[in-house]
């Protein structure tokens, strides 16, 4: 039963309470560049979820023979390898998504949480935990980019996934998209109204 509380921790907490992204403080580089759609922005996570959910269960079955002083480049190898397979599939099943990412699926061997979990989580644990915790930590991290995409996109172009969803009428009576949406310093002011809703109602993380 200890087991089974410490596995639903390890997957559940990322998601809000131990979040990588709001609480951590990590992978905000990606959260303001992809951002400015949606599509892009769930693309992104489901990226990382797979990148890291891998890559922590693959340096788990090798930690007992990794070498201390090589182990980071193992680490960087292991997760070099996973995003070119990525990188690789999005080109030849999504491509226009692919071509909107740019050299931010790339840059996913650099990410902070990558990184974070292999040296800290599973270093240290077995493959099954190690999983968990790369799902959980990759879902944690895909839901701030879907939240910051859905607001960025809905009032930046009044599209979502590119189909409009403000209605002409609106435009007709005066409306206009707000541009400054889609640029990346609002993705930052976005990212701290969700920091600072997620303290609000999560007493223990505010500072004293």
């Amino acid at each position: 039963m200890a087991d089974k509380v410490s596995n639903k921790s390890v997957l559940f907490n990322p998601f809000s309470k131990n979040n990588p992204v709001i609480v951590q403080v990590l992978g905000i580089c990606s959260v303001l560049a992809v951002t400015a759609k949606l599509e892009p922005s769930i693309v992104m996570g489901l990226s990382v979820i797979a990148v890291l959910a891998f890559s922590n269960v693959i340096i788990s079955l090798l930690r007992n023979t990794i070498p201390t002083n090589i182990r980071i480049i193992v680490q960087l190898v292991v997760v070099a390898g996973l995003v070119v397979i990525v990188s690789q599939l999005l080109q030849a099943y999504a491509y226009d998504v692919s071509k909107q990412l740019s050299v931010f699926i790339g840059l996913i061997i650099t990410n902070c949480i990558l990184m974070g979990r292999l040296e800290a989580f599973a270093m240290a644990n077995r493959p099954w935990p190690s999983f968990l915790d790369g799902i959980g930590n990759g879902v944690g991290y895909a839901i701030i980019l879907v939240i910051v995409g859905f607001f960025r996109e809905l009032l930046g172009s009044g599209t979502l996934l590119s189909y409009q969803v403000v209605p002409q009428a609106f435009y007709e009576a005066g409306y206009v998209n707000n541009g400054l949406m889609i640029l990346p310093p609002m993705a930052l002011i976005v990212v701290a109204c969700i920091i600072w809703v997620h303290r609000s109602h999560n007493k223990e993380l505010q500072e004293d």
